[in-house]
Parts: C-alpha cells; sequence; structure tokens
C-alpha cells in the first residue's frame, strides 16, 4: 500500500505540475490574446478615424464639386447671355451695314448729279461769258 501511496503521491504531483504547467500556458495565452485585442482595438481605432477623415474629405470635395458646377453654370449662362447679345450686335451691324451701303450709294448718286448739274452751270457760264463778250464787243 505504500508504494501505491507513493505512486500515487507521484501521479497527483505530476498532475499538479501538469495543471500548474497549463495554467501558466493558459495565463501566457490569455495575456497574448489581450495585448492581440489591444492591438487590433488600436488598429481599428486608427482605421475608423482614417475613415472619418476620408468621409470629411469626401464630403469637403462634395461641398467644392457643387459649387464648381454652380460657378459652371453661372458661366455657362452668362456665356449664352454674351452669345445672345452678340447675336443681336451681329444682326445691329449686318443692319447697320446695309444702312451704310445704301448711303453710300445715295451720296454716290447726289455726287454724280451734283457733278452733272456742275458741268451743266460751267457749260451755262461758258456760253453767257461768250455771249456777254459777243455783246460787250457789238457795245464796243
Amino acid at each position: 500500500v505504500a508504494m501505491e501511496t507513493v505512486s500515487l503521491e507521484h501521479q497527483i504531483q505530476s498532475v499538479q505540475r501538469h495543471i500548474a504547467f497549463l495554467k501558466k500556458e493558459q495565463m501566457e495565452l490569455l495575456h497574448d490574446l489581450h495585448l492581440e485585442i489591444l492591438r487590433l482595438q488600436k488598429h481599428c481605432s486608427e482605421l475608423t478615424h482614417d475613415l472619418e477623415i476620408k468621409e470629411l474629405e469626401a464630403r469637403q470635395q462634395d461641398v467644392l464639386d457643387r459649387e464648381l458646377e454652380e460657378k459652371c453654370r453661372a458661366m455657362e449662362a452668362q456665356l449664352q447671355e454674351k452669345e445672345k447679345d452678340n447675336l443681336e450686335l451681329r444682326k445691329e451691324l449686318r443692319h447697320k451695314e446695309t444702312l451704310v451701303a445704301a448711303l453710300r450709294s445715295s451720296l454716290r448718286n447726289k455726287e454724280r448729279r451734283f457733278l452733272e448739274e456742275l458741268k451743266r452751270r460751267s457749260h451755262r457760264v461758258t456760253i453767257l461769258d461768250t455771249e456777254l463778250q459777243k455783246q460787250t464787243e457789238a457795245a464796243a
């Protein structure tokens, strides 16, 4: 019985050593798991922060995009207005060019008539001057 008691005590001690070893391994594993959880939490926080920054940047970019679109629409409206004004000015210019052409034609006609009248009167003056000279010679 003493042998069995010693063998039993050895087994108990062996089991206790195994239990202590397993407890130690379990504590180390729990410690490593705890460190890994902390590392993952930190990484998750960093990713969340990065995501929040990217979302903020995306919202800011959306605001900038909307502002640029509004400016673009305003500029397009101004461009259309300027094109409309240009069209009106071109119409007015064509109308005035037509008037200028008509006035030039009228002026050439008046100038031609004036020159014809001037030539006719010059001829009449020459005839009257000749008659005056004849009358002056006859009177003398």
